[in-house]
């Protein structure tokens, strides 16, 4: 489950391998989105922000899904059942990796969510979002890895 190779995310770095099953017990492996634009997004169900961030991605999505835009969860210290709750109560329809050991929160240095990595096409992490995406963050990051 942990990432590979020990890097640590770095802005202008390759973003750190995710390697791990989703809440539903399906593969998620973060190289295999590679020629997509890709946020992975930092979140629990106990999390405030997180909860009134999750309808702007879950529109969002929808709305540049066709261009190629993926989502990737990553749960953090979280049950999965409250998880999945959570995901379930937001029609949330991107993979949600669970992080049992905290190794990916570690690898991608996250201190508590919302947390949320842009990651352009060539798999290379172009901003960082600490705390709540609002539409003008989403629209500025969103530009930078879309091309």
């Amino acid at each position: 489950m942990s990432p590979s190779g020990g890097s640590t995310a770095k802005v202008g770095d390759p973003a750190p391998e995710i390697s791990a099953v989703d809440l539903n017990g399906r593969p998620v492996k973060l190289s295999a989105l590679r020629g997509t634009p890709v946020i992975v997004n930092f979140w629990a169900s106990w999390c405030v922000p997180c909860r009134d961030e999750m309808p702007l991605l879950r529109d969002e999505l929808a709305q540049h899904g066709p261009d190629d835009l993926a989502i990737v969860g990553v749960v953090f210290k979280d049950q999965p059942d409250a998880a999945r709750a959570f995901a379930e109560s937001f029609g949330v329809t991107w993979p949600s990796a669970a992080d049992p050991d905290g190794a990916i929160a570690k690898a991608y240095r996250v201190v508590a969510p919302p947390q949320s990595y842009f990651i352009d096409r060539k798999g290379i992490l172009r901003s960082i979002q600490i705390g709540e995406i609002l539409q003008g963050d989403f629209d500025a990051q969103y530009a930078a890895i879309a091309q």
